[in-house]
């Protein structure tokens, strides 16, 4: 069995320090898991691990993309598994850190999005969709694949309904039947997954602080320099929180305290969509923030655990 060490959680939770600490006990490296931190040149704005964090353990997939790249959950997957691969034959356990649920979910679990594609269909149930609701849309794949609606949570996911309405159409086999056989045929990992859980109030006055350590380490400037490398159209499309609203200040469309305020009320509205992620993942261990003690065992156990 492959195994892995797993940080994960809502952004500003302290993952980073904690993932160094284990892997420098453990002397293994660190795959990142946090998609906007792939970007070279957004460095302050995603709150990536400075240069001397990275010295004092190895991070993979922090900073190793131009900003006009692009990088799918899938090939993220490949990528960061080889690199796991390749620390696990040399002996050491690799660590994953990250609040991306999607990434984290595509190197433990694998991602598959079907066998199968056809526009005419997909555009024909989003139509139908627009007309008779996300709840009869549900209602039909509970009929045609009770298993993957069981698994969706909530009727709104129009997505993954159509998704698997489509693919049920065009092969006449349930989605979940293909997701099963695809995850039949990837390589199983053991990962022990960590998160630290945080009183709501508290994880919230951490967020402010970071936003405004953000602004004071040169946010403002290092958008400046994104915009005058041609990246501006990249900022929206990758949708990093908060600089838009950058940029916006830049053009004197708002000042650096609304810049700050929204900015703020972004990250926090992210971290509680992380929460709702992470908290429907019955295999996560919360450990208690702030009880250095618990911390304290817990790293002692993964690297008693771990350790080659």
């Amino acid at each position: 069995m492959n195994r892995a060490i797993a940080l994960v959680g809502p952004t500003g939770s302290g993952k980073t320090r904690l993932t160094i600490e284990l892997a420098r006990r453990l002397d293994t490296e660190i795959i990142s898991a946090d998609s906007m931190q792939f970007y070279r040149g957004m460095e302050i704005g995603t709150a990536a691990p400075t240069a001397e964090e990275r010295a004092e353990a190895p991070h993979h997939f922090v900073g190793f993309l131009q900003p006009d790249a692009e990088m799918a959950a899938g090939k993220y997957q490949r990528l960061a598994r080889e690199k796991a691969f390749e620390r696990l034959a040399r002996g050491r356990t690799p660590v994953v850190v990250g609040g991306s649920g999607l990434y984290i979910s595509a190197f433990i679990d694998g991602l598959f999005d079907g066998p199968a594609r056809d526009q005419a269909v997909r555009d024909r149930l989003r139509a139908e969709a627009a007309a008779e609701g996300n709840q009869a849309m549900m209602a039909r794949l509970r009929e045609a694949d009770p298993c993957y609606a069981d698994q969706l949570t909530s009727e709104n996911d129009l997505v993954r309904i159509v998704r698997a309405l489509e693919v049920y159409e065009i092969t006449g086999r349930p989605f979940s039947d293909w997701h099963r056989e695809h995850q039949d045929t990837l390589e199983p990992w053991d990962v022990a997954q960590t998160a630290l859980l945080w009183e709501r109030d508290a994880l919230y006055e951490r967020i402010n602080r970071r936003v405004d350590a953000m602004i004071a380490a040169g946010w403002r400037e290092e958008t400046q320099q994104l915009i005058e490398k041609g990246y501006e159209k990249d900022i929206y499309r990758l949708k990093a929180l908060g600089y838009q609203e950058m940029a916006a200040c830049l053009r004197g469309e708002r000042t650096l305290e609304e810049t700050r305020e929204a900015a703020r009320q972004h990250h926090r509205r992210y971290a509680k969509r992380q929460m709702t992620w992470f908290r429907a993942d019955k295999r996560i261990h919360w450990l208690p923030a702030g009880d250095e003690d618990a911390v304290a065992s817990w790293i002692a156990e993964m690297v008693k655990r771990y350790q080659p």
